[in-house]
């Protein structure tokens, strides 16, 4: 710790010095090699925290290291990831015997290492590589590499994005790509949260099969009249045809959308963490009366009352109601240690996701999790027992020394062990925004769940 000392002391007092330059001192020339100067130490320093990235790993009582990582730097779980996978690819390797090996990338390493680089040129890079088809000879990727990471050093990310696009059309001439890197490629991701009028765009990378069977699907119900959610029928009239106002694109949604409802709820698709495939969701009963507001589903998606009210004649539904979240409002002692189905509703209403402070798993993708005591070591499955945490995170109290309780106020407080470099104990308000507007003598809503 004494060298880390020291470092810190040195680089704080290099930083200070260069924060009390006077650019209005400086020529119009010199500003810009002042600029160049704090630029390629700005690289390079982002460079030496990426080798102690590839350094990580988990210990006891620390969250994955993604996690760790994100909370220590207050950054993203996304950027996170970004920052563990640059490393891995920039970062020396070693074999399992111990072998020292280079970098995945390492020309690009190289020029890395020296602040040559910004994080722009390394996403052309590697997406050139992640593009790139597997039946390149080995030698030829080699020398791409070098070749890119030779033209990075001199050009902006823009140019060397025509470079590496006129690279990849000479490595690839003919366009040829195997079942394998189509597969790569597949996927689809929502871009971001809700945008503030409720709707949610998202990112489609379709295979052949995939676009094939949409298209068959959209055929019949994205034509004109189908799956109209202004007059829904299946068999649509002329004139019921000639009314519809809709877009092609409007269309598509709605067909997709009758596709995805009419398969939840469907017995031969088993459970998920309990509960029937389904949309849960929880809101106020004040809501639901005036019509108005928002619900909160288990994957955090704000439904407003209206829509929640429409879906509930195409789905299977519950509705579970208690006073406010000291309510108790389900009682099993020891009869079982499996959280029952109406348990379950009741912690997505109460919850909605992961308890642990800095956790935005939604409900869908956590489990019931005892908070005193776990059922092994004499604890109860009561409903003000139980919270829900991500599987991560429940292995944390498992065998990571972490505690949990449920404070007075129905809010599950998380206390981490001793010498964990992240403050990330108490309680988590990230899935109830409207804790952090109250005062703490404001009494608690009574909420309603329904799905």
């Amino acid at each position: 710790m004494s060298s880390i000392t020291a470092v810190h002391e040195a680089l704080t007092a290099a930083v200070d010095t260069l924060a009390a330059l006077d650019f209005d001192a400086l020529d119009p020339p010199e500003r810009f090699e002042a600029l160049e100067l704090i630029e390629i130490q700005q690289r390079r320093l982002t460079a030496i925290a990426h080798a102690g990235v590839a350094k990580l790993e988990q210990f006891e009582g620390c969250p994955p290291v993604v996690i760790a990582l994100a909370d220590v730097l207050r950054i993203s779980p996304r950027e996170a990831r970004r920052r563990i996978r640059d490393a891995e690819q920039l970062a020396p390797r070693t074999t399992l015997t111990g072998e020292p090996l280079p970098p995945v990338l390492p020309k690009t390493a190289e020029a890395w290492s020296d602040g040559q680089l910004d994080g722009e040129h390394l996403r052309v890079i590697q997406k050139f590589f992640r593009d790139l088809p597997d039946h390149v000879p080995p030698a030829e990727v080699e020398k791409a590499e070098t070749s890119l990471a030779e033209h990075a050093v001199n050009l902006r990310p823009d140019q060397l994005e025509k470079v590496a696009y006129r690279l990849a059309l000479h490595l690839n001439p003919d366009g040829t790509f195997s079942d394998d890197d189509r597969a790569r490629k597949r996927g689809f991701v929502w871009c971001g949260g809700q945008q503030v009028d409720g709707m949610s765009v998202g990112r489609l990378i379709a295979d052949p099969e995939l676009r094939s069977e949409l298209d068959a699907w959209f055929a019949k119900f994205a034509a004109p009249g189908m799956c109209n959610p202004e007059s829904p029928t299946t068999a649509p009239s002329e004139e019921v045809v000639e009314q519809d106002l809709r877009s092609y694109g409007q269309r598509q949604h709605d067909a997709l959308k009758s596709l995805v409802r009419g398969q939840l709820g469907d017995p031969k698709f088993g459970q998920h963490n309990g509960l029937p495939v389904t949309v849960i969701a929880t809101a106020t009963i004040q809501d639901l009366q005036k019509k108005s507001g928002h619900a909160v589903t288990a994957g955090g998606t704000l439904l407003p009352i209206p829509d929640l009210i429409r879906m509930a004649t195409h789905a299977y539904h519950y509705l579970a109601l208690f006073d406010g979240v000291n309510g108790r409002a389900l009682w099993l002692g020891r009869t079982k240690r499996i959280a029952s189905a109406d348990q379950r509703i009741i912690l997505h209403a109460k919850d909605r996701g992961c308890t642990r402070p800095g956790c935005d798993a939604p409900g869908y993708h956590s489990v019931v999790h005892h908070a005193a005591k776990d059922w092994k070591n004499g604890g109860n499955t009561d409903i003000n027992d139980l919270t829900l945490a991500c599987p991560p995170d429940n292995q944390l109290v498992e065998t990571g020394g972490w505690n949990t309780r449920i404070l007075p106020n129905g809010q599950t407080e998380w206390i981490p062990p001793p010498g964990l470099p992240m403050l990330q104990g108490g309680t988590n308000d990230y899935h109830h925004p409207e804790r952090m507007l109250q005062n703490d003598s404001d009494p608690p809503a009574d909420d309603a769940g329904a799905a």
